[in-house]
């Protein structure tokens, strides 16, 4: 008995270092920029979305594109509910129930996704399913930082891939909004950093939530850390006081991350190593391809620079040897 705990702490101890020891963590990397090589499949597809037309068909086009891959994600969640409830109850649950909620969101959305549901074929529960499910669910890396000449960069890791079915923005009204419609809503409709930052800090929310947001002057890039109700906190850059970059990773940034999930570090070492004088859209892309930064939930890095118009997707993926998270 004692030699069986002694195995299990090693191998506890084993799984927990697993993310700070080669090959599960790396070196910075450098020279990614073009992207390219095995942790690069592609450039992102961009699509229009027509916001003049009425909200049930904005996203008929893409969706009638797009259903063969939609019906496949979608199995693969039934699969796994069934896994845990092999009765199917869950499934049924969430087509009964759920349904009821849409007619509560504020429109646009309530009509988009009952377009999107009708478009597809999919039960408008299971629809709605999934527009809940990044509310409690989602991991990612992003920082704003500001070059030596003032210019503002924003990058960021989606380490997510349920998005398709969602009539809302990932990166880039009234209570309780859900937090990737108060992003779009923002996007929409604020005039300036300041009011962008003072809907994402005021508005009441579903769930707690982070916003990561970069303006186009110096001094504009923050992280603010909400609760349902308020901003708990604001991390603002402050170049006079050594802080020309933010950098957030689903946990409270003055709160030491989860042991299993510790990508703050090595993103921050990365930062620290090439330095404000050399931060680029270049030297950024790096950053988010080192690991653990590049992880197995990696699905693409975004690349923004306002003041250039520059707003590039990448498709990612990390070869084996990789943390799953």
């Amino acid at each position: 008995m004692a030699r069986f705990c002694i195995l299990c702490l090693i191998a506890f101890i084993s799984v927990t270092s697993a993310q700070f020891i080669p090959p599960y963590t790396e070196d910075c990397r450098t020279d990614m920029y073009p992207p390219k090589g095995p942790t690069f499949k592609g450039t992102v597809s961009w699509y229009t979305i027509d916001l003049d037309l009425p909200p049930h068909k904005r996203w008929t086009s893409l969706i009638t594109e797009k259903k063969k891959d939609l019906d496949n994600m979608i199995q693969v969640i039934r699969d796994l509910a069934k896994a845990f409830v092999p009765s199917g109850r869950l499934i049924e649950l969430v087509d009964v129930t759920l349904p009821l909620m849409v007619n509560t969101l504020p429109n646009p959305f309530k009509d988009e996704i009952k377009g999107i549901a009708l478009d597809s074929g999919i039960p408008l529960g299971e629809i709605t399913l999934f527009n809940i499910f990044y509310e409690v669910f989602t991991v990612c890396t992003s920082v704003v930082a500001e070059d030596s000449k003032g210019n503002l960069l924003h990058g960021r890791n989606l380490d997510f891939g349920l998005f398709m079915g969602h009539p809302r923005v990932d990166s880039g009204q009234r209570d309780g909004m859900w937090m990737s419609f108060l992003t779009r809503s923002v996007l929409e409709n604020a005039t300036s950093y300041d009011n962008a930052r003072y809907a994402l800090a005021q508005t009441k929310l579903l769930a707690p939530a982070y916003f990561i947001l970069g303006g186009n002057q110096s001094g504009q890039g923050c992280i603010i850390t909400r609760s349902r109700e308020l901003s708990l906190d604001l991390l603002e850059l402050n170049v006079k006081l050594g802080r020309w970059y933010v950098l957030e990773t689903n946990y409270d940034h003055w709160e030491e991350p989860f042991f299993l999930d510790d990508r703050r570090t090595p993103a921050m070492t990365c930062m620290n190593k090439t330095t404000q004088t050399n931060i680029s859209i270049k030297t950024l892309y790096d950053m988010l391809s080192t690991k653990p930064v590049l992880n197995k939930l990696t699905t693409y890095t975004t690349l923004m620079q306002v003041s250039e118009g520059t707003l590039e997707s990448y498709i990612r993926d990390c070869p084996n040897p990789c943390m799953p998270w």
